[in-house]
């Protein structure tokens, strides 16, 4: 055994130093070795003496080795390309401003870069980010405020690697072959990705209000706006800095919990299924550098979540508001100049020019002040309006932040959870999600290192208007004063630039049993040593969770406290599938349903509805949300419907208690109206599409993959599960079809003391989006079947697949 081992890695070098010494096409080189430099490539390098080695194992997982970084761009942009060629360029032709373009100006973007309503939109902003050349300042900083060596020559290669695949293949893809908008990149388009995700949570979100910012035309003696009511002000602030279709649940054991005294890892996010946000698996190997698994998000020329022989980490969207806002007092002679300590400053005027399909060119202008430009808001619920005397502007710190893919390099050579720490904390890169790692000495870490404004919660006391008298207590968005130079945001000493947290004050809790968090803040990252003391606006504290992450801090507890735990418990934990909503409310619904009349409730229509066959359902069901589980679907149904009709503050008898987080509040509020007309309607709809009240949630909660019904568990946010989805309701077509978004790049990492980690992973949605691939369902197919992908990380592990195939590729 110990020979063959020996010659497997013998022949993997081999490989490699084999494809390292293929002649080299003729045109753009590698970056210089010699180079303290690196400049991010403004042509499309499509060729040169680039070159990796590429094994790939089952489910179309590719293991790229390459001898150094420019390399390892090159083969980890030709796979993706390979499997996401179709994403990749739609992603492209966002960044480049070039939707209106190809696809007319009217049409709805998938919002995987941002937020932006329309085509149109969005390449107005994306335009003026090319036209003020931000990408280019930030990439001309030295590390570690702008990128490092290493992470250009990524960004580099894999441009490089892209271009080669498209050269090189035809596209099958019916979602783009033959498509004139597939076309070559640049590193710099691959650095405006990375742009692009840094700002999501930011100016990513306000892109419909940046672009249609306009200053009054003329004067007008209209009143301002009034303030909204505090819980308008707190919901229109929280939809401010909501990322669509994100999520994630994350937990670590440390080594007092576990069978072997080692880390253990379960990593959830829930992403997008569909567009441009999705993950991608690999490993990336430089030998003696390098060697790390995970999903990349797509574009990304890192690993985003991951392991590796020693550490294993996971990310889930924190609650830290990564923007404020400023409120401009106007210059009454001139509604595009604003006073601070009464002298004019004129805003900076921004001209951009879209061409759009099958119409002459928009020209649109967009306003810029020392603070980040002016916007309106996006929706109506916090009013953000631009009169003659006010406006509003955005200040995004993570607009100056691409140190993301330095950070996540950082990780993937870490050799434990305090290299990780110590990655967050020299680079600063992470803009809106939390990290939570275990590594194989037996460390748990959960850190809220986010690239956050620096605002106290003394200078929002001290220089909030009005409005953000009520928003920044409630949810932690920060309205400021932008009249008063001493209301300007602090700076911390620690910082790797100014104007953000340095990381003294970023909520971190070290070696814990357990660390978990499910998008929840800092707060109960654990029961026992609850997270204090940060500023409101990483997040609240003593204020009730989310079902979810209810269920997760009771599941992980409890799982703590029974120790000896293995990678197999937290499988386990994945597909649970169980209800915290479920186990709270079930039982009060059934019995308020058995005590009701005649068995009958009155639905939205006014007709009266028997329910008595609902009552014995919801008492029978099992709480949880599996494929087979019956009475599921009837509860997901009433309980959607119960949220429309009863207000929250009536919907339990027991409220929130910070003395018991996870189990209140409790007991349903049956007495409310909304109660009965949620279970009339629930009944009413099922029948009316032909749905049994006791029918199996997977025969009506699957996705059809070339053909095939893959049933699905799991369920909705509001429904507390782990095993996140959300689901397309189809009354039509009798139940839930295809799913939006949830559980996508799943991973259950552990160490048994060999070389190798033990790593279980499953890519919900699969590697490739092309429906002619091969892996454009078969981890779908896993998924449906609660099955995981044993995942090959040693050389012996990979050489032995019976899959393998090996690819080498060069330019």
């Amino acid at each position: 055994m110990r020979t063959r081992r020996r010659r497997l890695v013998v022949t993997a070098v081999a490989l490699l130093t084999a494809t390292t010494a293929l002649p080299a096409a003729t045109a753009q080189s590698r970056p210089s070795e010699a180079s303290q430099a690196p400049r991010i490539s403004q042509q499309h390098p499509s060729h040169g003496r680039l070159s990796a080695v590429i094994r790939y194992t089952e489910y179309g997982i590719p293991h790229i080795v390459a001898k150094d970084y420019a390399d390892l761009g090159f083969g980890s942009g030709w796979a993706q390309a390979a499997d996401q060629a179709c994403a990749l360029a739609d992603g492209f032709v966002t960044l480049r401003g070039d939707r209106s373009r190809w696809f007319g100006p009217d049409a709805e973007t998938d919002f995987s870069l941002s937020d932006a309503s329309d085509n149109l939109s969005s390449d107005l902003y994306f335009r003026g980010v090319r036209d003020n050349g931000t990408v280019e300042r930030l990439l001309a900083q030295p590390a570690p405020q702008g990128p490092s060596r290493s992470v250009k020559d990524l960004m580099n290669g894999w441009a490089a690697g892209y271009n080669t695949w498209l050269k090189q293949n035809r596209v099958t893809d019916p979602a783009c072959a033959g498509a004139g908008w597939v076309r070559p990149v640049t590193g710099l388009d691959v650095a405006t990705r990375a742009y692009a995700l840094a700002v999501l949570g930011g100016q990513g979100g306000f892109v419909d209000g940046i672009t249609a910012a306009r200053p009054p035309t003329a004067p007008t003696t209209a009143t301002e706006p009034a303030l909204p009511d505090a819980a308008a002000a707190a919901r229109g602030a929280r939809e401010l800095f909501a990322i669509s279709d994100m999520g994630s649940n994350a937990v670590a054991f440390n080594g007092s919990t576990t069978a072997g005294g080692r880390g253990l890892l379960l990593g959830n996010p829930h992403y997008p299924w569909q567009g441009g946000r999705r993950f991608w698996q690999s490993q990336q190997t430089i030998p003696g550098e390098l060697n790390v698994a995970g999903g990349s998000l797509l574009g990304s020329p890192t690993i985003s979540i991951g392991y590796n022989a020693n550490v294993a980490w996971s990310h889930t969207v924190a609650t830290g508001v990564p923007f404020s806002l400023h409120q401009l007092k106007l210059d009454p002679a001139d509604p595009t100049a604003y006073l601070v300590d009464g002298r004019p400053e004129r805003m900076t005027r921004r001209s951009v020019t879209v061409p759009v399909k099958d119409g002459a060119p928009v020209t649109r202008t967009q306003w810029w002040t020392r603070y980040g430009p002016v916007v309106l808001s996006p929706d109506g619920e916090l009013p953000l309006p631009w009169t003659t005397t006010t406006a509003y502007a955005l200040n995004d710190p993570n607009a100056a932040n691409l140190r993301f893919y330095d950070t996540s390099l950082g990780f993937s050579k870490a050799r434990g959870t305090a290299d990780v720490l110590r990655s967050l904390d020299s680079h600063q890169g992470i803009p809106w999600v939390n990290t939570v790692a275990a590594d194989s000495a037996g460390h748990s870490l959960f850190a809220q290192s986010q690239v956050l404004p620096r605002i106290t919660d003394a200078l929002a006391a001290a220089c909030s208007t009005p409005l953000g008298r009520v928003t920044y207590p409630a949810a932690g968005v920060a309205v400021l004063d932008g009249s008063r130079a001493d209301c300007a945001i602090g700076d911390d000493p620690d910082a790797v630039v100014p104007g953000i947290f340095g990381p003294a004050r970023m909520p971190t809790l070290k070696d814990a049993p357990y660390v978990e968090n499910s998008n929840d803040s800092a707060w109960l990252a654990n029961l026992d040593k609850p997270v204090t003391g940060y500023e409101r606006i990483f997040g609240p504290v003593r204020t009730a969770a989310s079902p979810r992450t209810r269920g997760a801090v009771a599941d992980v507890a409890a799982l703590a406290a029974k120790g000896g735990l293995t990678v197999a418990d937290l499988q386990r934990q994945q597909f649970a599938n169980r209800s915290t909503t479920g186990a709270l409310a079930a039982a009060d619904a059934a019995r308020a349903c058995a005590a009701l009349p005649g068995g009958t409730a009155t639905g939205s229509a006014g007709t009266a509805v028997d329910v008595s066959e609902a009552c014995g359902v919801l008492a029978s069901w099992d709480r949880t949300m599996n494929r087979d589980s019956r009475g599921a679907l009837l509860f997901d149904r009433f309980w959607r419907k119960l949220l429309g009709a009863v207000p929250s503050a009536q919907r339990w008898k027991v409220p929130f208690s910070a003395a018991d987080p996870v189990g209140t509040p409790n007991t349903l509020n049956t007495d409310a109206p909304g109660f009965t007309k949620a279970l009339a309607d629930t009944v009413t709809e099922l029948r009316a599409a032909g749905i049994p009240l006791n029918a199996r949630l997977g025969d009506h909660q699957y996705v059809v993959r070339q053909g095939q019904r893959m049933p699905l568990g799991g369920g909705t946010e509001s429904l507390g599960v782990w095993n996140k989805i959300e689901p397309v309701w189809d009354t039509a077509n009798g139940g839930y079809q295809d799913n939006k978004f949830g559980s996508s790049h799943i991973q259950a990492v552990g160490w048994d003391g060999s070389r190798c980690p033990v790593a279980r992973t499953l890519l919900t949605y699969s590697q490739s989006s092309n429906p002619n691939s091969p892996h454009f369902a078969d981890q779908t197919r896993l998924f449906s079947a609660e099955k995981w992908v044993r995942a090959r990380f040693c050389e012996k592990d990979i050489l032995s697949s019976p899959a393998l195939r090996v690819v080498r590729v060069h330019g």
